[in-house]
Formats: C-alpha cells, sequence, structure tokens
C-alpha cells in the first residue's frame, strides 16, 4: 500500500513476508534431503530378520549402518525365514536377513555370518553339568523347534545333522513359536533347544534356569545370508549392503579363504560307486 508518504504492506503482504523465509528454509531441507537420499546417504530401508538374529546380529548390522549413513531410517520387522525371501520379491522389503533362505528367482543373496549351534538345556538336565557335549548326547531327548514350514532348510539341516550323528530326534513344535515363549519351556526339562549361538548365549544370560552347551564337532553350522531385490535396487539399500559387508568383515562372521579349504580338505571322502 503506497501514498505519497510511505510505504506499508498489505495485510495478505506481511503474512507472506513473515512466511517466505520459512517457506524457502523448507524447501532446501526438502532439496537437500532428495540430493542425500540421491545419493544413497538418507532414505529408508525396510529390513526383514529372522527372531533368532535379534539379539547379536541385527544390532551389530544396525550399529555399522547407523555409523555409515546416520540419516538412513531402517525399519526392521521379526519374519520366519522362509517369508522373507517372497517378501524382497514382491517388494515388501528392501533387505531380509534369514537362515538358510530357499532361493528365488528375482532375489539375490550372499553368505552374511557362519556360527555354530549350542544347546540350550535346563540347569537341572542331566547333561547340564558337561561342555561340550557331543550331538548323539540328544539321542533320547525332545527337541523342541518351530514348524518346518517357517524354514525349511534350516528344519532339515538340524534333523539331517542329527541324523548323520547315528539318531532322530523326536521334535515338539508349535505354530509361530515366539522365541521367548519357547526358551521358556526349557527350564521345566522336557525338552532341549537348538540355537545359533549368537542368540543362544545370550538367552542363557537372560534367562534364569537354562544353560548353553557348546556342541563338539563337527557339530551344525547355521548360515545367515542377506538378501536383496535383483532389480530396481535403491541407493541406500546398496550402502545397507556395503555396511552389512563391513560388519560381517570386522566382526568375522564368515571364514576365510584358507579356513574353507582346510575344512574342505578335511571333509570325508564321498563313497565309491
Amino acid at each position: 500500500m503506497r501514498d505519497s508518504r510511505h510505504v506499508e504492506l498489505t495485510t495478505a503482504g506481511r503474512a507472506l513476508f513473515e512466511e517466505a523465509p520459512l517457506a524457502l528454509a523448507a524447501l532446501e531441507r526438502a532439496a537437500e534431503r532428495a540430493r542425500l537420499a540421491g545419493e544413497g546417504i538418507a532414505g529408508t530401508v525396510r529390513l526383514g530378520y529372522a527372531p533368532t538374529a535379534g539379539f547379536e546380529t541385527l544390532g551389530a548390522i544396525l550399529a555399522a549402518v547407523e555409523q555409515d549413513t546416520p540419516n538412513v531410517t531402517v525399519i526392521a520387522s521379526e519374519l520366519f525365514s522362509a517369508e522373507i525371501p517372497g517378501r524382497v520379491l514382491a517388494g515388501e522389503l528392501d533387505v531380509g536377513v534369514a537362515l538358510h533362505p530357499e532361493p528365488m528367482r528375482g532375489v539375490r543373496s550372499e553368505p552374511l555370518r557362519m556360527e555354530p549351534h549350542v544347546v540350550l538345556v535346563s540347569q537341572r538336565h542331566r547333561l547340564a553339568g558337561t561342555d561340550p557335549i557331543s550331538l548323539n548326547s540328544l539321542e533320547n531327548e525332545t527337541l523342541l523347534l518351530f514348524p518346518r514350514e517357517l524354514a525349511p532348510a534350516y528344519y532339515d539341516r538340524i534333523i539331517a545333522a542329527c541324523e548323520e550323528a547315528g539318531f532322530q530326534p523326536p521334535v515338539t513344535a508349535f505354530p509361530d513359536p515366539p522365541p521367548h515363549a519357547m526358551l521358556a519351556r526349557l527350564p521345566a526339562g522336557r525338552e532341549v533347544n537348538l540355537a545359533p549361538a549368537s542368540f543362544a548365549l545370550h538367552a542363557a544370560a537372560a534367562e534364569p534356569g537354562i544353560v548353553a552347551l557348546n556342541i563338539a564337532e563337527p557339530g551344525i553350522q547355521a548360515e545367515w545370508s542377506i538378501l536383496w531385490p535383483a532389480r530396481a535396487r535403491s541407493a541406500a539399500i546398496t550402502r545397507f549392503l556395503d555396511s552389512t559387508r563391513r560388519c560381517a568383515y570386522e566382526n568375522d562372521w564368515l571364514p576365510s579363504p584358507t579356513e574353507t579349504a582346510s575344512a574342505a580338505s578335511h571333509a570325508p571322502s564321498p563313497a565309491p560307486h
């Protein structure tokens, strides 16, 4: 508004003058977020992980991602291993961490961690004072496991290892069993549980009445994999995978080529045909 003596902003002009700096700042922030997202330095990654990754493996991965790209938000969901590849393929997850996942076209995977299994038993169990134990010492025990359909290859690996040790174990399984609900059954001493060491050792320390026992060689190896979609991978996913690989390397989660070659050389020769 102007007259012969002075210039004055209208009510609308004053409102625009007050709001303009805020609008410009918001625009600059949006442009910066877009730039960071394009470089993989910001964004959201949807992660699905198997329950027994929750104690140690998941925490180490998230810490590595936070250190490398603190502006990336990870939304983590607990799922059983059989669900994860399909969720990645459907675009519901960006990455997954699963035990012995089934191969699926359109989903890529690579080894993330190998670790031994540990036996969890009641403090009152007959084996509680023995460490390590041989796998065949579980011959007359009932294994507390998850239903096979929740992680078929992983379930089969455990049963096959028992059969190789000379026995076929009876199994108690419950639909969709939360790991902590399964652990709550162990102090009664009716069953024993086999779990990856990273989960089992933390669980035994946290749950009174439970003891973790190592298994003598050859034992059972748990094989973790990281999964992601074969196509349309975002910069944020690429950075997440890079952080995960660094995490695996720095924590010695995978055997070195020398160790792998040594294990192969000591493996039994196939029987002649």
